[in-house]
C-alpha cells in the first residue's frame, strides 16, 4: 500500500514513519523543505532510539528509511497512492486547502484521512463536498510508533466503506481502534483528555501539589504512561491551548483555558520545543 502523509511535523512525521514500519510504502510531504528536513530527522532519532533499545533490529531500521520518501510537492506525492493522511496545523481553512489541492491530483478512489484531534470532520469536508463520502477523521496518538491506538471519526457524509476502510488501515499499522460515529467536538479521547489535564493545571495553579506529584499520581495510580502536564510539553502548550479555545466555544465554559497556560503561552514557554514550559529542558 501506498499512503502519503501531509505535514512534516511532529505527528505527520511520526505517522511516516508508522507507516513504513508496517510495510507500507510512505511518502512524507511538507511544503517546507526546512520541515522535511526536521521531520526526516525526528525519524532518523526515533529509529536510533528504537535499535538502542533493541526494540528494531539495524535492517528493519534501513527497510523503514527506504520505504519513506519525501517531497514539497503536494501534486506531485498523491498521484499513485492508495491513501492520503493530513496532518497540518489545527486551523480548518489550512486543512480545507490541502484537501482541495490532493482531491484534484489524487485518484478517484484514493482515502483521505485527517489526523485532527478536535476539528469538525464534516466542517473539513464541507471544502470538497463531491469527495466528502471518502473522508473520515484518523486521529493518531503521540508517538504514532509508540502509542496502540487510532480513533476513527466519522463525518455526516462519510461512507460506511471508507470508515471499514479506515478501520482496516488502522489494524493494517498494528493499532487498535475505537469508532467516533457522531462527528462531537473533541471526539471520544481528546474531550476526555482535555479536561482531565484542565483539572491538573487547576490543581497546580491553586498550590495542591507540585507538577512532579500531580503526574506521578496519575502514572502510578492510573496507570498513565506519561503524566498529563508531562504530555502537555511533549505535544506542546500552545497545541493543547488551541485545542481548549476550540473546545470552549463548542462545549461551554469547562473547557476554559487557565491563567497559567495563557500566561505560559504568551512568554513562549511552550514545552520541550522551546526547552522550557510547566517543566524545564535545559538539555
Amino acid at each position: 500500500m501506498k499512503i502519503a502523509v501531509i505535514g512534516a511535523g511532529t505527528m505527520g512525521s511520526g505517522i511516516a514513519q508508522l507507516v513504513a514500519t508496517a510495510g507500507h510504502e510512505a511518502a512524507l510531504v511538507d511544503i517546507s523543505a526546512e520541515q522535511l528536513e526536521s521531520g526526516t530527522t525526528a525519524i532518523e532519532k526515533s529509529l536510533s532510539r528504537l535499535v538502542k533499545k533493541g526494540t528494531l533490529g539495524e535492517a528493519q531500521s534501513d527497510a523503514v528509511r527506504q520505504r519513506v520518501a519525501v517531497s514539497t510537492s503536494v501534486a506531485e506525492a498523491v498521484t499513485e497512492v492508495d491513501v492520503v493522511i493530513e496532518s497540518v496545523v489545527e486551523v480548518l481553512e489550512v486543512k480545507q486547502a490541502v484537501f482541495v489541492e490532493v482531491v484534484a491530483h489524487a485518484p478517484d478512489d484514493v482515502l483521505l484521512g485527517t489526523n485532527t484531534s478536535q476539528l469538525s470532520i464534516t466542517a473539513i469536508g464541507s471544502a470538497i463536498p463531491e469527495h466528502a463520502s471518502r473522508l473520515v477523521g484518523l486521529h493518531f496518538f503521540n508517538p504514532p510508533v509508540l502509542m496502540r491506538l487510532v480513533e476513527v471519526v466519522a463525518g455526516l457524509e462519510s461512507s460506511e466503506k471508507a470508515i471499514e476502510r479506515a478501520i482496516a488501515l488502522g489494524e493494517s499499522l498494528g493499532k487498535e481502534t475505537v469508532l467516533c460515529r457522531k462527528d462531537s467536538p473533541g471526539f471520544l479521547t481528546s474531550r476526555i483528555s482535555a479536561l482531565v489535564r484542565l483539572e491538573c493545571l487547576r490543581m497546580l495553579e491553586e498550590g495542591v501539589a507540585s507538577a512532579e506529584d500531580i503526574d506521578k499520581a496519575l502514572k502510578v495510580g492510573f496507570n498513565w504512561p506519561m503524566g498529563p502536564l508531562e504530555l502537555g510539553d511533549f505535544n506542546g502548550l500552545d497545541t493543547y491551548l488551541h485545542i481548549l479555545g476550540s473546545l470552549e466555544q463548542t462545549l461551554g465554559e469547562r473547557f476554559k483555558p487557565t491563567v497559567t497556560l495563557r500566561n505560559l503561552v504568551a512568554a513562549g514557554r511552550l514545552g520541550r520545543k522551546t526547552g522550557q514550559g510547566i517543566y524545564s529542558y535545559p538539555s
